[in-house]
């Protein structure tokens, strides 16, 4: 018979969380009302499909779920307030969480009915005719429960688990039939028999029941009244039949629970209890046996165990109020304030598995009732498992929300307080146990975050896009800092800062570098610590390092025994020169720390191992970031030393460096090698705005030009071929020519330059005046020589002066400058020349010559 609809007024709505299981964990999809009932496809009501659906609380409109029942969804009620299933079209796990056990168990009578009673009303509804056609499994029957009929139990359930039908069959008897309450006995009388057939059969018939995967039977398995005769089954595995663990005196011990403060709830605790033991049963008792269904199964239990629980404490405001006074009373109980912090410190660990909403409530009302005083408390005391569980609670809320521990901690210096800071750097200097020392080192890290520094090549992209502009304006404005956060480093660098580094501090004057396994350790971690602060806090950190001489210290380890600690300072140190910040390189070279890295490298050499490559990384780096300065240190300082490991190339690169440019002098470059060229002249950067400056390209006859000697001084020694070079170039020099005078400029103007007659003239001729380039020029006047000469001998010795500087100037204009040099040097020979046709030579420039073509009276007007 068909079930009944539910109706549908919004009094009927139930309150319900909706979960969904991605990659082993719940996803919380959101709250809403559900309603189940059918929805009516046709309009005479024949065609009925039953949903569950959904409406989300915030956005009536919204339907979180709508799921249409049917046999194959495989719907369990889990506790009082949770129903389970599968959705058959997409393999996905799904959970409703209602707030109230009469919501629960009302819409599972609707689903029930549905699912025990699915008869086709239409034999036209499809939907309805297949899930109809699979057959409902049939009852089956197992031989009564006694020692004889073990082995036959145990076969027929081995068959049955076989087939999905088999399976529903097999659990609906175990369930109606309570199978595990009438094994459980028989596991006493095999074990008062000492028979150990008949106890590995009970093993087998246990695992069989439980892998089922059905929620009601491991609810059942681990309740009060059959938990342990369950574990006592699971005791006796015929995979290891000389063995038998001890799971029964494990769960029975009554020491396991410790009720700091009491929980009043029945169903809490049984859902503690529960939970505990469902761990206890994943991760030990069937840990090598698990399949990937009943995994799901025992974790989704257990999570929803989770969540209750801890919504429960963290809505009793009594509670709290109870469990954090205890670490106020005037009468202090170092037992009970020892559990409170082990209590507090599991909540937190189940608290990782919720959502982020609610872990961040839990927080926030730890928080309100004096969270930070017991962690305070927590660190400072004598017992590790008290410390480990205070650090571990620190760690969970920094994983969660690294501002909110920082605003608790603001909040302590504006109280004047003593703040969290340094009570870690207390715990850190006096922990002996690893791994509290290294979750306290990321905590200090983590809480002195300014955020990531700002990345060079993000500068160099932005500037190149936004132009010389963009940059000024981002060296103008400065980055919006935390005002808070910046008076915390103020005061933690005024005395905090201090106490943290001051064993590094304590090594001046220590002869011995011999340490304890407890030194050694703080040392790695101060040092990781200062690093992470370098690259952080630049200004502050700069401050520090100087006035506190912290590169002398930390070279002082390389001298120490152990190779660990040597490789903390090459990594300090190559962490300073990766910055190619000019004030770490000058304190370097000025604290002459490099010397002592040689020593390591040349102790540790030819061998292969982690310092010598680190040794030898550090160098490569000061030779690829052609870092002259350290390499002028290196050379003149530790010469010997180098020259001693030149059978390397690396080091033989830096004495010849060193020997060809002379010691770098601060006007000239060095040698750079071909590969590393490319690339020093793409980072040309303009240091005025910070921009990349272009590299500009000579022209390759202009480079020529300037890099030849002067034909004016041969022209002075020899006068003979003065005189020829006038009128027509020589074919195998590249003379300068004069520019003419003010004086002879007006003397054309007056007397005109080249009449246009004498223009064609000229070039009729100039074919016939190029093959008799090499013939005497004619004589000229004496006043008109001497007057040439000395304007020669002035613009020479301006030309000399200027060539150097004028050397990087850009092939245009130099083209442009050479073109007006050789019209002028053109113009000059032939007004020199002053006799018939024949005696006159013009050298015209390509520019002028592809100006001839539009006219020659352009000629005149540009000479």
């Amino acid at each position: 018979m068909a079930a009944q609809p539910v109706p549908h007024p919004s009094t009927d709505r139930k309150r319900v969380k909706v979960y969904e299981l991605r990659n082993n964990d719940w996803f919380d999809r959101g709250t809403g009302f559900c309603i189940a009932a059918f929805n009516i496809l046709t309009e005479d009501g024949q065609q009925r499909d039953p949903r569950v659906v959904v409406e989300s609380e915030d956005q009536p409109d919204r339907v979180i779920l709508n799921t249409r029942i049917c046999k194959e969804d495989g719907f369990h009620k889990q506790q009082d307030t949770l129903i389970v299933w599968t959705d058959p079209h997409n393999g996905v796990d799904m959970a409703l969480s209602f707030q109230e056990a009469e919501g629960c168990a009302e819409i599972w009578k609707f689903i029930n009915n549905v699912q025990l009673h699915y008869n086709p009303v239409n034999a036209q509804d499809d939907g309805l005719s297949d899930d109809l056609a699979m057959d409902a499994p049939n009852p089956i029957s197992l031989p009564p429960a006694s020692m004889a009929n073990l082995a036959e139990i145990e076969s027929q359930m081995r068959g049955y688990s076989g087939t999905a039908n088999g399976r529903d069959a097999l659990t609906k008897y175990v369930l109606n039939e309570d199978l595990i309450g009438k094994l459980i006995p028989l596991v006493s009388d095999a074990e008062d028999l000492e028979s150990l057939n008949d106890l590995h059969r009970l093993c087998n018939i246990m695992k069989v029941i439980i892998l089922l995967n059905d929620t009601s039977i491991i609810e059942h398995a681990v309740s009060d009244e059959c938990v342990i005769g369950v574990v006592g089954a699971l005791e006796y595995d015929p995979d290891f039949p000389s063995h038998k663990a001890n799971h029964r005196q494990w769960l029975e011990g009554e020491g396991r629970y410790k009720e700091v403060v009491r929980i009043e709830d029945p169903q809490i605790l049984k859902k503690i209890h529960q939970t505990y033991r469902l761990q206890y049963l994943k991760d030990v008792v069937l840990a090598r046996i698990l399949d990937d269904n009943t995994f799901s199964v025992l974790n989704s239990l257990i999570f929803f165990n989770q969540v209750d629980i801890v919504q429960h404490l963290q809505s009793n405001a009594t509670f709290l109020a109870e469990l954090f006074n205890i670490f106020k009373s005037s009468q202090p109980d170092p037992r009970r304030k020892k559990e409170a912090v082990l209590f507090i410190q599991q909540c937190c660990a189940i608290a990782k598995n919720l959502q982020p909403p609610a872990r961040q409530t839990l927080y926030n009302n730890f928080l309100a009732h004096g969270l930070l005083q017991v962690i305070n408390f927590g660190l400072r005391h004598g017992d590790v498992a008290v410390r480990v569980g205070a650090t571990d609670i620190l760690v969970s809320m920094i994983d969660h929300d690294p501002q909110m521990i920082r605003s608790m901690v603001y909040r302590q210096l504006h109280e004047k307080q003593l703040p969290l800071t340094d009570s870690l750097i207390d715990l850190l200097l006096v922990e002996v146990d690893l791994g509290v020392k290294s979750q306290i080192s990321d905590a200090l890290k983590v809480l002195l975050d300014q955020g990531p520094p700002p990345q060079p090549q993000q500068a160099e992209a932005f500037a190149k896009a936004n132009g010389e502009h963009a940059v000024r304006a981002a060296i103008r404005i400065p980055p919006n800092a935390d005002p808070q956060q910046d008076n915390f480093l103020n005061s933690f660098y005024e005395s905090s800062a201090t106490r943290l580094f001051q064993p590094l501090i304590n090594l001046q004057g220590r002869a011995s570098m011999e340490f304890s396994v407890q030194e050694a350790s703080m040392f790695t971690y101060l040092i990781d610590i200062l690093c992470f602060f370098i690259r952080q806090h630049q200004h502050r950190s700069k401050f520090f390092v100087l006035n506190n001489d912290i590169v002398l210290r930390i070279s002082q380890l390389l001298n120490c025994p152990e190779k660990f600690l040597k490789l903390v300072a090459v990594r300090f140190l190559r962490q300073l020169i990766g910055l190619q910040d000019e004030f770490y390189v000058k304190h370097v070279i000025e604290k002459k720390v490099i010397g002592p890295i040689l020593d390591v490298l040349a102790k540790t050499m030819p061998r292969d191992n982690l310092l010598s490559s680190a040794c030898l990384e550090f160098f490569e780096f000061i030779r690829k970031e052609n870092i002259k300065e350290l390499v002028k240190h290196i050379v003149e300082n530790y010469r010997d030393k180098v020259q001693a490991l030149a059978y390397l190339d690396l080091f033989r690169t830096f004495l010849i460096r060193y020997d060809q440019t002379g010691g770098f002098s601060a006007n000239m470059d060095y040698f750079i090698e071909a590969d590393d060229e490319p690339r020093k002249r793409a980072n040309m950067v303009n240091p005025k705005t910070g921009a990349l400056m272009e590299h500009l390209v000579m022209d390759q006859a202009e480079e020529e030009y300037w890099n030849t000697s002067d034909d004016e001084e041969e022209l002075q020694t020899r006068p003979g071929n003065r005189l020829a070079s006038m009128n027509g170039e020589s074919p195998g020099t590249k003379q300068l020519v004069d520019y003419a005078s003010d004086e002879e400029g007006d003397e054309n103007l007056e007397a005109g330059a080249i009449s246009a007659d004498e223009e064609r003239q000229c070039g009729g001729l100039r074919k016939a005046d190029e093959n008799a380039r090499d013939a005497a020029p004619p004589p000229e006047r004496l006043s008109e020589k001497r007057r040439r000469e000395e304007d020669e001998e002035d613009d020479l010795s301006k030309m000399v002066q200027h060539k150097r500087r004028n050397s990087t100037s850009a092939s245009s204009n130099a083209s442009s400058v050479s073109g007006v040099l050789r019209k002028k040097k053109s113009i000059s020979g032939a007004r020199d020349a002053g006799g018939g046709p024949k005696k006159i030579a013009i050298s015209l420039s390509p520019n002028l010559k592809s100006g001839n073509a539009q006219g020659h009276g352009r000629f005149d007007g540009e000479a």
